[in-house]
């Protein structure tokens, strides 16, 4: 199922960190894949199932939603 989809079913998630972006990256492997959100100035790389790709037909310049659910987030100051 595509995460428009998702979002379309009325369908709730309790992760809070849902960050709109664009796939600039879409590397696959024989088993995972490696796909590059690109928010804003940042990169956030995700590593899923290759089957995952194909069943939401992920593709560059498609417009995605990187959910990020941790137990433990970190924060730096340079």
């Amino acid at each position: 199922m595509n995460s428009e989809a998702f979002y379309n079913r009325g369908m709730k998630i309790s992760a809070r960190n849902k960050l709109r972006g664009t796939v600039e990256t879409v590397n696959i492997g024989v088993v995972t894949a490696k796909v590059g959100v690109r928010v804003g100035d940042n990169l956030i790389e995700s590593v899923i199932t290759r089957e995952s790709v194909e069943e939401m037909n992920i593709k560059v310049g498609q417009q995605i939603t990187a959910v990020i659910k941790s137990t433990e987030v970190m924060l730096m100051i340079e």
